[in-house]
C-alpha cells in the first residue's frame, strides 16, 4: 500500500501553511518524513536546503515537531520539564532559565512554571507541548493536530499563539480538522487525499479547485432588469440568475476578472450598488474536491 503518491509540495519561508485532509490521506506520515522518524522509499524531501535523510542531524535541530498525541511526564514541574528538554538540546545551562521564561511567556503558561504537569488542563498540556518544541528556537513547526480535543476558547488562544509566532518570523506548518479556522488562519494550504494533491497555492485561491467559473452577487439601485440585459449581452457571461432582489452572475470558465460587471453597468446608466464575489467556504471547498476515500 503506497502512503504518498508523487506528492510535491513547496512551503515558502514564513508560512503558516494548512495541510488538510482526511483521516489517513497521508498527513501525519508527510509530518513524519519531514521530522526525520521515517524514510521515505523513494523521493526526497528537504527543509532550507538540507536533506531529511542524509542531514536528518541538521534538520532535527531547524525543526520543531509536535505530534497529535504526545506524552508528558506528569510527576514533574512545567520549569523541570522544559529545562530537561533544553539540555537535550544542548542549551547551556546558564542560558536555560531564560529560554525556558521566554518560551512559557510566549505561550500564556508563566504563572504555571511552577505547577506540576498533571495538574494542567488538556489545553494547558496543549501549550506546553508547543513550548517544548520552541525551546531550541527551530525555523520550522511541524503541528499534527494541535488544537484536537480543546475547548473552542483554548483553540481560539492557540490559535493566536500561531499567528503570533508567524509574525516572528517562523514558518508553520499545520494539520487540521477544524477547517473554518485554518481558512482564517492560513496563507496557504494544501488538499491531499489517498497520498496524492489534489490542491496546493493561496488560501484565497482555493476556490478554484472546487469550480470552473467564479460567480459574483449583484446589487444595484431600482429594477435589476436592466442590469441583467446589459450582462446577459456580454461574452463573459456564461449565466446569471434573479435571487431575492439581486443578481448571482457565473462567469465562463476563461474568464478570471469580473471588474467587466462593473464596467458595464455604469457604461449602462445602472447604478451599482454592490458586487462582490461568491466565496465558499474551505469546508465545502473540501466536500467537493475530496471524495473521502481512505487507504
Amino acid at each position: 500500500m503506497v502512503a504518498l503518491s508523487s506528492l510535491n509540495l513547496t512551503v515558502n519561508r514564513g508560512d503558516l501553511f494548512g495541510f488538510i485532509g482526511s483521516n489517513g490521506a497521508g498527513k501525519t506520515t508527510t509530518l513524519r518524513i519531514l521530522a526525520t522518524f521515517l524514510t521515505p522509499s523513494s523521493g526526497r524531501a528537504e527543509i532550507l536546503g538540507h536533506d531529511v535523510v542524509r542531514d536528518a542531524d541538521r534538520v532535527r535541530h531547524l525543526i520543531g515537531y509536535m505530534p497529535d498525541f504526545f506524552g508528558v511526564y506528569k510527576d514533574m514541574e512545567v520549569t523541570e520539564y522544559l529545562d530537561f528538554f533544553g539540555a537535550c538540546y544542548k542549551i547551556p545551562a546558564a542560558q536555560r532559565e531564560k529560554t525556558v521564561a521566554d518560551v512559557l511567556e510566549l505561550v500564556g503558561l508563566s504563572e504555571k512554571k511552577g505547577a506540576l504537569i498533571g495538574a494542567l488542563s488538556r489545553g494547558m498540556q496543549q501549550r506546553l507541548g508547543l513550548a517544548r518544541v520552541l525551546i531550541h528556537d527551530p525555523a520550522l513547526l511541524l503541528l499534527d493536530e494541535p488544537a484536537s480535543g480543546l475547548d473552542p476558547r483554548a483553540r481560539i488562544e492557540m490559535m493566536a499563539i500561531l499567528q503570533e509566532l508567524q509574525r516572528m518570523g517562523k514558518t508553520i506548518i499545520i494539520s487540521s480538522h477544524i477547517l473554518s479556522e485554518l481558512q482564517s488562519l492560513c496563507n496557504r494550504c494544501a488538499i491531499i487525499e489517498r497520498g496524492k494533491l489534489i490542491y496546493a497555492g493561496p488560501i484565497k485561491g482555493v476556490n478554484a479547485a472546487a469550480s470552473d467559473a467564479r460567480t459574483f452577487w449583484v446589487r444595484v439601485s431600482g429594477p435589476a432588469e436592466t442590469a441583467r440585459e446589459l450582462l446577459a449581452q456580454r461574452p463573459e457571461t456564461a449565466g446569471i440568475e434573479s435571487v431575492d432582489g439581486q443578481l448571482k452572475v457565473t462567469l465562463n470558465g476563461s474568464v478570471e476578472d469580473g471588474s467587466y460587471i462593473a464596467d458595464t453597468l455604469v457604461r449602462g446608466g445602472v447604478r451599482l450598488l454592490e458586487l462582490r464575489e461568491d466565496e465558499i467556504g474551505l469546508e465545502e471547498v473540501f466536500l467537493r474536491v475530496t471524495k473521502g476515500e481512505t487507504q
